[in-house]
């Protein structure tokens, strides 16, 4: 198949495509970064024309792919380092009607989202839209739990909206599925690239400088230190292991507003802050164990680099990682408690022996996950919403894909790109 053939229209010039973010580059994450990824895959790999339209601040967190157009935003009050865009405004409506995109892509069911659906049923153009967080997972952690299934009927609601949707995973394919929206439903999973994480880039050297015993496991976090990236798990977990005597060693790779939180319950871990390209890489291959108990992720982009990085793996049981993971095989896959956090790590620090073959057999499963096929895959779901379907892209369809098996004897179906686990 023919990607950049794909890219051009009846008119013979570059295909246009206009995409609406929340967050765009004004601080990082890892829908951003993913999305990022995907606009530089169009321009440079296939010649399309991308306009972004997003928030913005005075000093973004690194240089945008494709052209950015700012639109009017507010911060948001309990979570300040992100901001709420207010809708689509005349003037920001006339740039896009003057751009004239193809297709229009949204990556989050907020006010611009809704606003810029809306203006795609107005223009006739197709409406695709990328899963990327399920926010009422959050409300939680922010004391607005008692909103989670009005929120969620919204979410349907937008989504159900559009005319293809791009799920991370299977699972929440399937969920998709469930509520019979109208909306087309594919996977769009995320990659790694290994050229930048892999366990070459341990650095002993690096790890000596933080002050780590170079005979004990270090024990990573990785990610925004926000309180529902499991921030009180992790910490709880720590402290039970400082209780049964383990005196495990902690490295925290990441910043957020809640730091000074996180460091007051950490008080012997080692926090880098944020980091990014190889000095990331080395920092993460140059830890031992990666413990992930969020249990709000879409997809867990930071479990791929960890498992690219050569770790051994413990993580919340929960979509995401069943996704990716197979507990025993590759992985230690919790029930999200501290104490099984804490047996989990309990074991894998005594046993160097598991810790590596974990580690090994994580690592091969991340070859599974490259940028390039993955994100080929999001320009074959264009083509077919501008009526060029491809020989690859197909709908989802869960009696369609393979089963693999997992604990308790389930039948879990696998993407038709991805080996079976």
């Amino acid at each position: 198949m023919d990607m950049k053939a794909l890219m051009y229209t009846d008119r013979e010039r570059p295909l246009r495509i206009a995409l609406f973010s929340g967050n765009y580059n004004y601080t990082i994450d890892g829908a951003n970064k993913s999305l990022n990824r995907l606009v530089g895959h169009l321009l440079r790999t296939l010649g399309a024309e991308v306009r972004v339209y997003s928030p913005t601040s005075p000093r973004p967190a690194f240089a945008p792919e494709g052209d950015l157009v700012s639109v009017p935003s507010v911060k948001i009050p309990f979570r300040a380092d992100y901001r709420l865009a207010l809708g689509l405004p005349r003037s920001v409506r006339r740039d896009v009607e003057a751009f004239a995109p193809d297709l229009i892509h949204l990556s989050a069911p907020d006010f611009l989202g809704g606003a810029a659906q809306r203006l795609g049923r107005d223009l006739k153009i197709p409406v695709v839209a990328s899963l990327h967080t399920l926010f009422d997972t959050y409300l939680d952690y922010y004391g607005l739990g008692r909103l989670r299934p009005l929120v969620r009927r919204n979410l349907w609601k937008f989504y159900g909206g559009c005319d293809y949707v791009l799920a991370p995973t299977t699972a929440i394919a399937e969920e998709l599925k469930a509520q019979n929206l109208p909306a087309q439903v594919r996977i769009w999973a995320r990659g790694v690239d290994p050229e930048l994480f892999n366990p070459a880039r341990r650095d002993d050297a690096w790890r000596l400088a933080q002050g780590f015993d170079p005979n004990r496991p270090v024990i990573v976090f990785l990610g925004r230190l926000v309180m529902e990236k499991g921030l009180g798990a992790f910490a709880e977990t720590i402290q039970r292991l400082e209780d049964a005597g383990r005196a495990p060693q902690v490295l925290v790779i990441g910043d957020g507003p809640a730091r000074a939180w996180f460091e007051e319950r950490l008080p012997r871990a080692v926090f880098a802050g944020f980091l990014s390209g190889e000095t990331l890489a080395k920092a993460l291959a140059s830890g031992d164990i990666f413990l992930n108990p969020s249990t709000t992720e879409t997809f867990g982009n930071v479990n791929l680099e960890a498992m690219a990085s050569g770790l051994a793996m413990v993580c919340a049981e929960a979509p995401n990682t069943r996704a990716l993971l197979r507990h025993g095989r590759n992985a230690l896959l919790c029930a999200d408690q501290p104490e099984a956090y804490a047996e989990a790590l309990s074991q894998l620090l005594l046993d160097g022996e598991e810790r590596r073959r974990l580690a090994l057999e994580a690592l091969e499963r991340s070859a599974a996950y490259r940028w390039t096929e993955i994100l080929d895959e999001v320009v074959e779901v264009y083509a077919e919403a501008l009526g060029r379907p491809s020989k690859v892209s197909e709908p989802f369809a869960p009696e369609a894909r393979p089963l693999v098996r997992r604990q308790g004897g389930a039948a879990e179906p696998q993407p038709a790109s991805l080996p079976v686990l």
